[in-house]
């Protein structure tokens, strides 16, 4: 630019030698056309491509142990902290109970498991959510725990053959469901020794770990083809003078009065995490209220109505765009986002399917021009290790999708709805 302002200078004395007035005024003026027209273009296009940064605006990822091996290696799941803090990531919700294990040291697992860890090599030796809290807080992310398996276990599980009293099943008595190729069974909900094992774990994390929140998502409920169990059907005749729960496993009746005794659950598991730590934070992570309630007897828009979550990830994996943006545009999505932080879970990819860079980038837009809370992707090892494009083509974009740091929207720190 200064090459270019001495040569238009230079310009201006040549011109005023060889021509008249007239001419001079022309030749100026179509020389400060032209230099402003430069100098302008540079600040313009640079507002152009940078995207505005909110004040606050969750940025979150999920680390698992299915399809991933980022847990299994202190020095791997260290780097990978530092990288995502790199790209302006905020917040982490690392898995801590699949497969019918913890993932950390837990006494209240040895009691009833028999293990107090999962055995994985990667695992033995190490506390895994001790890890990720100190490297995480020193990057600043917000750490919340996953409780990825809920009330689910393997079929095959040391939980599932010590415990097969605590089992629920469907109608005609069968237990496994399938997961994918994986055979999977139910913890009973409506157990009180169950809920008392499930409520003892969460507390155990809560009390012993420096963490900010912690998370549940469908598998906090049940599939509603289950609850015919002994117990169970026991449990309704008495509060329905002796009449058996339908066959019909989507009978409405039968579908509220399960989902209600978790709703009941709920309710405690947020009293004890509450009275063990008054600041740690109740996200939910789950799929859209129809899907949640009719398949999984999980009723979080009751749960958000009643105040019993403060943090709401609405996990909405479609390829459809106009299916994704239809799902944003619900009365209690809506109702939810005048109330707590309401962030929008986006499929970064599976193990066997690649989702591509420009759906993530115009997914993300859509969520940010409804004003929601941020967005977080399932999950880490697809953001851009199994991908078909490029790991660096992939961080890059990230980059650009958070290219200066912000807050994580915490509802316990006076965050206030985006109006």
């Amino acid at each position: 630019m200064k090459i270019f302002v001495r040569w238009c200078v230079g310009f201006v004395s040549w011109w005023n030698i060889r021509q008249s007035k007239k001419s001079l005024l022309f030749g100026v003026t179509l020389i400060l056309s032209v230099v402003s027209t430069v100098m302008l273009s540079f600040p313009l296009n640079a507002q152009t491509n940078l995207p505005q940064t909110p004040a606050s605006e969750l940025r979150g990822v999920w680390l698992t142990n299915i399809d991933s091996d980022v847990l299994f290696e202190r020095d791997r799941l260290k780097g990978s902290l530092q990288r995502l803090d790199e790209l302006n990531f905020n917040t982490i919700y690392p898995a801590v109970w699949n497969w019918g294990y913890t993932l950390y040291p837990s006494k209240v697992a040895q009691k009833v498991i028999g293990r107090s860890l999962d055995p994985t090599p990667g695992l033995k030796g190490r506390d895994i959510i001790k890890e990720i809290v100190d490297v995480g807080h020193q990057k600043g992310l917000t750490v919340i725990p996953w409780f990825e398996f809920g009330f689910m276990a393997p079929a095959d599980s040391l939980l599932a053959k010590n415990r097969p009293q605590w089992l629920t099943s469907r109608s005609d008595g069968t237990r496994i469901v399938k997961e994918g190729t994986h055979n999977r069974v139910w913890l009973n909900p409506f157990r009180p020794e169950v809920q008392q094992f499930i409520q003892d774990l969460i507390v155990e994390i809560v009390r012993n770990y420096n963490i900010d929140g912690i998370q549940f998502d469908d598998h906090f409920g049940l599939p509603s083809e289950l609850g015919y169990d002994a117990y169970t059907v026991a449990l309704y005749k008495k509060e329905h003078r002796g009449k058996a729960p339908s066959k019909n496993s989507k009978d409405p009746e039968w579908v509220r009065w399960r989902a209600n005794k978790i709703t009941e659950f709920m309710k405690r598991v947020f009293t004890a995490i509450k009275a063990t730590k008054k600041n740690c934070i109740v996200s939910v992570a789950p799929n859209p209220q129809r899907f949640s309630y009719e398949y999984f007897l999980a009723d979080w828009q009751k749960w958000e109505r009643m105040g019993i979550i403060e943090d709401l990830v609405l996990q909405i994996y479609r390829d459809d765009l106009n299916v994704f943006v239809s799902e944003l545009e619900y009365p209690e999505v809506k109702a939810a986002k005048s109330h707590i932080p309401v962030s929008v879970g986006i499929l970064a990819g599976l193990k066997n399917r690649s989702v591509p860079m420009q759906q993530i980038q115009t997914q993300v837009q859509k969520v940010r021009d409804r004003n929601f809370a941020g967005v977080s992707f399932f999950f880490y090892e697809t953001l851009w290790n199994m991908s078909k494009e490029k790991p660096q083509e992939r961080q890059a974009a990230f980059q650009k999708i958070f290219p200066t740091p912000t807050a994580y929207p915490n509802l316990l720190a006076g965050w206030k709805p985006f109006s």
